[in-house]
């Protein structure tokens, strides 16, 4: 005689059973949705992970919150994450900034200083000096070299350092004296 692990009721049964051919389950769902229905068919915990090549803690996890929580068990549940804490408007402004003539006694701006700037002029609420370098990073700018900058009345030129890539920067942002709000990548040739 054979442990029944779960008994889904008629409704339940038929919902699982017409749910996979609608095309419109993730992976994970459709694993769950099989789980569910080869326990009520009165298959073994160890025969169902052999079958869908699901690990065994995974089909007791899914039994178990079948029992608690019903056919809900199949959506996924809301996953932490960290917030975003520098959107494109902030990252704008601290390039904006980084156009701006740097501090007395220093030549170009460093990451450290931006970050700083950037938080003193409540640009953002904090940022690290390696988010700012990410920043450069991810649009190929390399503002420690004095050649990669060039400006023109109201507008700021961010050259990469193979002179082919630049971002403009101008506009109606007020940083430090200097206007500026979009930034959009072109291709110089």
């Amino acid at each position: 005689m054979r442990k029944e692990h779960l008994k889904l009721t008629e409704s339940e049964h038929s919902y699982l059973t017409t749910l996979p051919s609608s095309g419109q389950l993730k992976a994970r769902q459709f694993k769950r949705a099989m789980t569910l229905l080869l326990l009520d068919e009165g298959k073994t915990m160890t025969e169902v992970s052999k079958l869908l090549k699901y690990c065994y803690p995974s089909v007791i996890t899914v039994r178990n919150n079948y029992l608690e929580v019903g056919v809900q068990c199949l959506e996924e549940k809301p996953r932490a994450g960290r917030p975003v804490l520098i959107d494109g408007l902030a990252k704008t402004k601290i390039t904006a900034l980084d156009c701006s003539t740097p501090p007395l006694g220093r030549s170009v701006w460093s990451p450290r200083l931006l970050a700083d700037k950037a938080v003193e002029l409540a640009l953002v609420e904090a940022v690290s000096h390696n988010e700012v370098g990410r920043i450069f990073k991810k649009n190929h700018l390399k503002p420690h070299l004095k050649k990669t900058l060039r400006y023109r009345q109201d507008e700021c030129f961010i050259y990469s350092a193979d002179g082919e890539d630049f971002v403009a920067l101008g506009g109606s942002l007020l940083i430090s004296g200097i206007g500026f709000s979009a930034m959009t990548k072109e291709r110089v040739f």
